[in-house]
């Protein structure tokens, strides 16, 4: 048979036909791309009598449900569902026990529990042992992991996901790893290969949300049962009205002063935990440190060092021991505040706070520890990371600092916005650290030896001008720090050896202004053939640069453009200082 082939955007030519060995003349032939991705090539006879049949001959990809695996999105079927694929190559798509679809027109969609599941619900809950586990073989969630715990043994696992209520999913492998995954579950897949075993956790009984009282064996009440309970329930209110009203108002009274008591209850150093942290010593955290020995990093808030704690019997988990310098005696309490406010906080493009110390005058922070270190490691390096990596990560910080600002229950000003404050995990996600940390601090206490908190480069205008400090000092940053992701170079650069391109934010301008962003991304051939979305990144880090805050756009606004969901206006001179640098080098260049 002839070849017959797919010509893609990308010129890339895919034959349709290879290994097929029919005879053309004899056979009708026709391609389908399918709703769900599938490419499928059928024949069917020309001597055929009647209608026949199409024969499917081949198929692409082979596996949809491990042929997608994707960052930001549910993967081949929808959140929380797996992808199973049938003997025709097509997906199934199936809720796990526990989740029912979102939509039930819709096979394909995402599932949601059909349970109450949260921190602050389990807390409240009077009973303890809430979850069973559900047992998944060939299951594999792999774009939700959180946490990694290794050594860990199976059991370990269990019950790690179990205690953990942000665990909706643990995955033990290899004999000796367990993979920690929150909701929503995304990339769902059954795998034959796999070989690890997954315990989703689902909720035991009245808890549901199909009403007040469920019942917990899902069978159906009889219809004379429920008269008969209707009857005897009416009874006892009609005779005993007043009786109950008073067991009503005891038990609410009752739960009230333990609930309230549980809530004021003090941990062993006396802060107060309302989530779901660990409360360290100061000497574990000097035994998980080795003695503070080896130092990550440091900046305006503290030391960081590399550590290692003991989760389960007997596993060791890498952390980053965050040592702030003294707080204010007269701050403690804001600082057990604080702490509550950082531990609430849950995001994707956040590092995750394990635990704390709060011990005579000393104050430790206890982070997840991630692999890919920071992102200044990352743009500074000898090699120009992929053009898509860092759009991807410049999507990831404005994400976070969307959260910290508009989502969370207590609005939370960064004041650090920097590439040594992101972290990248294993899959280069981006994750800002020390969020919240401004505010447990004093005001004094800074890198550049002023009043102000920040660091050279960084700082918005008004932190020098005794104006109001509001969101718009992290826009700011954050239009700093974007231009350093599109150029990959430091926002402040005096050893470069040329004058005009030492202060990056000056030079962006006159680079946009010259039409010469090429220039700006050092002909970097990936941005170059991406230059539609490099002039609106430019357009987008301009205006979050206006020395006047009013000028600069909120975080959900500076989400949009990015995204190209609304347009970018030509921006101005973001400062007077950039419009006399320009005119002077024009003046030069004119002689």
């Amino acid at each position: 048979m002839r070849k017959r082939s797919l010509l893609v955007d990308n010129q890339e030519r895919i034959n349709l036909t290879e290994g097929i060995r029919i005879p053309t003349g004899d056979s009708y032939f026709r391609a389908t791309l399918d709703f769900d991705g599938i490419l499928s090539v059928f024949s069917h006879p020309k001597t055929s009598t009647g209608n026949g049949s199409w024969d499917p001959i081949w198929v692409e990809p082979e596996n949809i449900c491990t042929a997608i695996l994707v960052d930001e999105g549910p993967g081949a079927c929808g959140f929380n569902s797996i992808c199973n694929l049938k003997p025709d190559k097509r997906p199934r798509c199936e809720c796990p026990k526990g989740y029912s679809l979102l939509d039930p027109n819709d096979p394909y969609g995402s599932c949601k529990p059909d349970f109450i599941q949260g921190c602050e619900e389990d807390e409240v809950s009077a009973k303890k042992d809430l979850y069973y586990l559900e047992v998944l073989n060939f299951t594999d969630w792999p774009k939700s992991d959180y946490l990694k715990l290794k050594p860990f043994s199976e059991e370990n696992c269990r019950s790690s996901c179990l205690q953990d209520c942000m665990c909706a999913v643990s995955i033990f492998t290899d004999g000796n790893t367990c993979w920690k995954k929150k909701l929503p579950l995304s990339n769902g897949r059954f795998t034959s290969g796999f070989t690890g075993t997954a315990f989703i956790k689902v909720r035991k009984d009245n808890s549901t949300l199909t009403g007040p009282f469920p019942n917990p064996g899902n069978e159906p009440v009889p219809k004379k049962d429920q008269d008969d309970l209707i009857l005897a329930g009416s009874v006892l209110l009609g005779c005993s009205v007043l009786v109950n009203f008073i067991l009503i108002g005891t038990t609410c009274l009752g739960f009230f002063f333990i609930y309230k008591k549980k809530i004021i209850k003090s941990n062993r150093n006396g802060s107060v935990v309302e989530m779901n942290l660990h409360s360290f010593t100061y000497k574990e955290l000097e035994e998980a440190t080795n003695g503070f020995k080896e130092e990550l990093g440091r900046g305006a808030f503290g030391i960081v060092y590399k550590g290692a704690i003991k989760m389960g019997s007997d596993s060791d988990v890498l952390v980053a021991v965050k040592k702030l310098h003294i707080v204010a005696p007269e701050r403690d309490n804001e600082f057990k505040a604080e702490v509550n406010v950082i531990g609430k906080t849950h995001h994707k493009n956040l590092v995750r706070l394990i635990g704390f110390c709060d011990e005579g005058q000393q104050r430790l922070l206890v982070y997840e520890l991630l692999s890919h270190g920071t992102l200044a490691g990352f743009l500074f390096g000898d090699l120009k990371p992929n053009w898509k990596q860092r759009i991807q990560i410049a999507f990831g910080i404005a994400r976070g600092l969307l959260y910290l600002h508009e989502e969370c229950s207590t609005q939370i000003i960064h004041c650090d916005i920097k590439p040594q404050n992101i972290l990248l995990d294993e899959y280069y996600n981006a994750r800002i650290s020390d969020f919240g940390l401004a505010k447990l601090l004093m005001m004094d206490q800074s890198q550049t030896h002023t009043a102000i908190r920040g660091t050279k480069g960084y700082v918005a205008p008004e932190w020098f001008r005794n104006m109001p400090i509001t969101v718009k000092v992290d826009v700011y940053s954050f239009g700093v720090m974007l231009l350093e992701i599109i150029c990959c170079r430091r926002s402040v650069d005096m050893e470069s050896g040329e004058e005009y391109k030492a202060i990056l934010t000056d030079w962006a301008y006159d680079c946009f202004q010259e039409g010469t962003l090429d220039v700006l991304v050092e002909y970097d051939r990936e941005a170059m053939d991406d230059m539609e979305k490099v002039e609106r990144f430019v357009k987008v880090a301009i205006w979050c640069i206006q020395e006047d805050p009013s000028l600069r756009p909120i975080m959900r606004k500076v989400m949009q453009m990015l995204e190209g969901v609304v347009d970018v206006p030509i921006p101005p001179c973001p400062s007077p200082f950039t419009t006399t640098t320009t005119m002077i080098r024009n003046q030069n260049s004119s002689y």
